[in-house]
């Protein structure tokens, strides 16, 4: 029986949210990859590549990947930690974790636990990623205090999503945005699902409001760069 999807998981928040979502994942599961390739020209692996970079990891040390879905950051975090390191992804959305696991290159422990409550020791990790993930918590900032709990002092983090370029552009590339992913979520008979991609856009924080929230948060040198035409923002910070 396919999963019910909430038509506006946008608009919930709190544990309407949490679950309205993780539904809609459910649904999409088996074309996330697909069409998140299609959307991004496949560029979303390089863009991994780079935030994962920002960490500054070495051999040895160990990583975690918030909100991991299907698994894409794990691939570049292990790359860069070494075969003997710890490689933790989670999930709160089963059939994210399965797609994940069936991935030969995926090399981590898997876990289905949600990003405002991590079943994660404190001070356990050098290194946590986040992507496309925030949009989609109950509380953001519930999530960001979890993430600094399990970062090691010294720890860095680093969080890749959607961002909303200023300007005549913006404008334009917002309407494409807002027409072009449903559409290519359509083809996949998931049209619904794949509209909440650009309207939870237009409600989650920008680059900078995000910056300033790790700020005041208790993260330090934090920094956001713009990519892909400001379409896309990566946000990062330290735990003291």
């Amino acid at each position: 029986m396919a999963t019910k999807v909430d038509p506006s998981p946008w608009l919930r928040d709190g544990e309407e949210k949490r679950e309205s979502v993780r539904d809609m994942f459910a649904d999409i599961a088996p074309t996330y990859d697909r069409v998140n390739s299609l959307m991004s020209f496949r560029l979303h692996y390089s863009w991994r590549a780079k935030a994962v970079k920002s960490l500054g990891l070495r051999q040895g040390d160990s990583a975690l990947d918030v909100c991991c879905g299907t698994g894409d950051f794990l691939i570049p975090l292990r790359s860069a930690v070494g075969p003997s390191a710890d490689v933790v992804g989670v999930d709160f959305c089963a059939p994210m974790l399965k797609v994940a696991a069936e991935k030969r290159n995926v090399q981590a422990s898997l876990t289905v636990a949600d990003a405002c409550a991590l079943p994660l020791r404190s001070e356990k990790f050098e290194g946590v990623t986040i992507g496309w993930g925030l949009r989609n918590v109950p509380s953001v900032e519930s999530a960001l205090l979890e993430i600094f709990r399990v970062l090691k002092p010294n720890g860095r983090f680093v969080s890749l999503d959607m961002a909303r370029p200023k300007g005549a552009f913006g404008a334009f590339s917002e309407k494409v945005f807002h027409s072009v992913v449903p559409l290519l979520g359509g083809l996949f008979g998931k049209r619904e699902a794949y509209t909440y991609l650009p309207k939870s856009t237009v409600r989650f924080l920008s680059p900078q409001d995000l910056a300033h929230t790790l700020a005041e948060l208790g993260f330090e040198d934090v920094w956001f760069k713009p990519m892909f035409f400001g379409n896309i923002g990566m946000v990062g910070g330290k735990k003291p």
